[in-house]
């Protein structure tokens, strides 16, 4: 059975039309219309989160749990429509999109038991000393409250678990806090079934109708009015460095500042240590291409950089990753706008004198073929535009003198979701003095992998330091993402029978 969308916005339990509406562009597939949101729908869906709050937020865990595991039960009743309206609207292959789904339902799983633990509260208790000289010190005790409506901006690339249900969206909903969701005009079919299965979830559980909003379309007024509304409290993003930094810079100069927990790309370079790239140097070329093109190249994390000492074993490397990428046929992209970015890239590194292509190819509309290039160290460190982030499967080759220039350049890197080192035993005391650079760098670093992969489990951090992401010390993968959207509460000397439950 197929789902066609009626292209209205969910405010509060009621499917809203806009005053306008605008056409989808499918990359294959019919063409839907959708109504466009305004600030002023934004104002209602805000009004109805901050309602809700007073309830959802001091509901119980076991509430909130069997509330997530509902949203779960009905994205997967909706399987196969999701999957068809999502293959259409991004042209992403069925298995990709149904992985993706499993992901999503996964993580909302896995924030229900995890906040059926409880020990994400954190809780801490210090007992009353009366006799304590020469003052008493009271009893305080502490634990972790929910904040308040959150913000939500779907991802591009990520159509289900960066998207309406998405991680975001989970750890809010965990942690006691309704959602507002800005969902991405790329696949607006896509959030508004999702968005049907959460409000089938929010009918079958009874919670508070404003726990939850999506407002489809609208220009920047509408990102704008949302991140500004003084009844949210936080904003999750997932997007590009110069969206998420703008609306960053709105958080910051609100009348009450809020946190931008922002997601904003990165580079992911690697590094091939001399032992592992003389021993396996036709195989990692070969690995890196296929991280390259998973998926276009469409992730966050695709490893768009290789950092190797020049030499014979390095053009065994580039050989290796040209002929295998020479051998991928061209892919969609998920919009026509991804598609003209991944060309202005490329055009931007042919302009370039110390970038030599490798590999150059022609992507015609929403067709990506992939591209190779290399450099210099010394022209990488000149030049900080070559180690800006292309969308796509793109990948840029720097050659360098030796393992202290690798720890040179690598001093120079901005902020990084994730860094690689590729070595062998012999390459250990290497690895080890570039571990340390590696790890102030990025939020995640890796050994003889490739980090197209992110497992949302209670150890993941996806962020890392600006412009990877706009606070260092938060994740939006794994169960730690939680810790966003909670604040720590002190409780001096209250009564047993008015401290909340999960203090006493």
């Amino acid at each position: 059975m197929s789902f066609t969308p009626h292209g209205r916005h969910l405010i509060a339990g009621e499917w809203v039309e806009g005053p306008s509406r605008f056409a989808s562009s499918p990359a294959s597939g019919p063409v839907h219309q959708f109504a466009i949101g305004t600030p002023e729908l934004v104002a209602r869906a805000s009004e109805a989160a901050e309602d809700a709050f007073w309830s959802y937020g001091y509901s119980t865990r076991q509430e909130r749990a069997a509330f997530l595991e509902a949203i779960a039960d009905e994205i997967e009743a909706r399987g196969a429509e999701i999957t068809e309206i999502g293959t259409h609207e991004t042209g992403l292959p069925a298995g990709r999109l149904e992985g993706e789904r499993g992901r999503t339902t996964g993580q909302l799983r896995l924030f229900a038991s995890h906040i059926r633990d409880g020990a994400y509260l954190d809780k801490r208790i210090d007992k009353a000393l009366p006799d304590r000289k020469p003052a008493a010190r009271p009893e305080i005790r502490l634990f972790q409250r929910p904040i308040g409506p959150v913000a939500v901006f779907g991802a591009s690339n990520f159509p289900l678990a960066f998207s309406t249900a998405g991680g975001d969206t989970a750890a809010a909903l965990a942690a006691g806090c309704p959602v507002v969701v800005k969902g991405h005009s790329a696949h607006p079919g896509t959030g508004e079934i999702v968005a049907e299965a959460i409000h089938a979830a929010i009918e079958k559980t009874g919670v508070h109708k404003g726990v939850f909003s999506l407002i489809q379309g609208g220009d920047r007024k509408v990102g704008e009015a949302l991140v500004t509304h003084p009844l949210i409290k936080a904003v999750g993003f997932t997007g590009s460095l110069v969206g998420g930094r703008a609306l960053f810079n709105l958080c910051a100069q609100r009348e009450e500042p809020i946190p931008f927990f922002g997601e904003l790309g990165s580079v992911n370079p690697m590094f091939l240590l001399p032992e592992a790239t003389k021993a396996r140097g036709q195989s990692l070329g070969e690995g890196w291409a296929g991280s390259l093109t998973m998926g276009a190249g469409q992730f966050c994390t695709n490893p768009g950089i290789a950092i190797v000492i020049d030499g014979s074993d390095a053009d065994i490397f580039v050989e290796s990753t040209r002929a295998a990428l020479e051998k991928v046929a061209p892919q969609t992209m998920l919009t026509d706008g991804i598609a003209k970015a991944y060309r202005d890239g490329k055009d931007r590194l042919d302009l370039r004198n110390s970038v030599k292509p490798v590999l150059s190819t022609e992507s015609v509309e929403r067709k990506a073929s992939p591209n190779l290039y290399e450099t210099t160290g010394e022209a990488f460190l000149a030049d900080h535009t070559i180690g800006e982030e292309v969308f796509g499967p793109l990948g840029v080759v720097v050659r360098v003198g030796s393992v202290d220039d690798m720890v040179r350049l690598a001093k120079g890197l901005e902020g990084q979701l994730t860094t690689t080192i590729h070595l062998d035993s012999g390459d250990t005391e290497n690895a080890r003095n570039l571990l340390p650079v590696l790890e102030r760098k990025s939020g995640r670093v890796l050994a003889n992998g490739f980090p197209t992969g992110v497992e949302v489990v209670d150890s993941m951090v996806h962020g890392g330091p600006y412009p990877a992401s706009t606070n260092f010390g938060a994740t939006s993968v794994g169960t730690m993402s939680i810790r966003r959207f909670l604040r720590p509460v002190s409780y001096q000397n209250i009564p047993a029978d008015l401290l909340p439950a999960d203090l006493v």
